[in-house]
């Protein structure tokens, strides 16, 4: 079940967008035409509301759909007939859209509250397969051992050393879930001293290794323009990001690899290691604008780390360092 203040964000949103006056009288009403919300859901919102709890997120999330339903980009006023709230759902498969609201059947949004993360995949989905092979299956080797195989073990080794040699088998690969514990109990929230600078060691040769390896996918200006639309969330369907952010509230729409290219021409795709506490790899775009002939820059970096705690699967974060008003492919939501 979604916390409260997801439900709030998502749901509330979707009230916002049915042309009702205002959020207590929508709460009260329960209007049909919002799907997958129960009774339950109700309850926790209607309390909520009532006790002051999350005002300012109630207030961000309505005016953000109020915004939606009166904006010509968006539906013109026109009360929809469905809105329908994904929730928690388990997808039939790979999902590249982060779609939480389905309006109309048609118009697409996307709730984002003060994130910058564009994505999480595993590392192969993104290094090697680009986005392109809709893979949801775990990576049956870690990302670890296959971008820094020796330095993944040596590091390993010195954490074994640390802890005991007799308490640790030989390879990571070996083990338990109790040997796990005992190696994130001993060793803190941040590595020891002794461990640090091995550790920064092998986080930068992870992140140039994988660096190396997407580099060598990205080849040809084709793939590289392909990269970046997928690194953007852009994809065949146009749709609606609706939150807030550090300078205010979010309200774009994400236009699609054809819109972009009437709008804008890739000139360069930088991707390089950074040394950072967990591997860190930047990216960055330099786009040129045609109808003005300026250029425009847009970046972020990806993050590999353990998804959860240490010695565990590792996954990828994709984070967007440019406002995403600044974003060439993401169009303000016009009033």
């Amino acid at each position: 079940m979604p916390d409260l203040l997801t439900e709030i964000t998502e749901i509330v949103t979707g009230l916002g967008s049915t042309g009702i006056d205002d959020v207590g009288t929508a709460l009260a009403a329960r209007p049909s035409a919002i799907r997958n919300v129960t009774d339950a859901h109700w309850t926790r919102l209607q309390d909520a509301f009532d006790k002051g709890a999350h005002s300012a997120a109630f207030a961000t999330a309505w005016a953000n759909g109020r915004a939606l339903f009166e904006s010509p980009d968006g539906l013109r006023g026109r009360p929809p007939m469905t809105i329908e709230w994904k929730g928690v759902h388990q997808p039939p498969g790979f999902e590249f859209l982060p779609v939480d609201l389905r309006i109309d059947h048609v118009y697409l949004v996307s709730c984002k509250y003060q994130s910058k993360i564009l994505a999480n995949s595993s590392p192969s989905n993104l290094f090697l397969r680009r986005f392109a092979d809709r893979t949801v299956s775990a990576d049956n080797t870690s990302w670890y051992e296959r971008s820094a195989p020796a330095e993944y073990h040596h590091f390993y080794d010195c954490v074994r050393r640390y802890i005991g040699l007799h308490l640790l088998p030989p390879t990571p690969q070996q083990l338990t879930h109790e040997q796990v514990r005992r190696i994130r109990a001993e060793c803190g929230g941040a590595w020891p001293q002794k461990l640090a600078p091995l550790w920064a060691e092998f986080s930068l040769a992870v992140a140039t290794a994988s660096a190396v390896l997407w580099n060598r996918e990205l080849q040809t200006p084709a793939r590289r323009e392909e990269m970046l639309w997928r690194l953007l969330r852009l994809s065949s369907a146009s749709y609606f990001v609706l939150g807030s952010s550090e300078s205010g509230p979010l309200r774009v729409r994400i236009g699609t690899p054809w819109d972009w290219r009437q709008n804008f021409s890739l000139r360069h795709l930088r991707i390089a290691a950074e040394p950072a506490g967990q591997p860190k790899i930047s990216w960055s775009a330099q786009v040129l604008e045609r109808s003005t002939g300026s250029h425009r820059g847009v970046d972020g970096h990806v993050e590999i780390r353990w998804a959860h705690g240490r010695f565990s699967a590792v996954e990828a974060k994709i984070y967007l360092g440019t406002p995403h008003a600044d974003v060439p492919g993401y169009f303000a939501l016009p009033t």
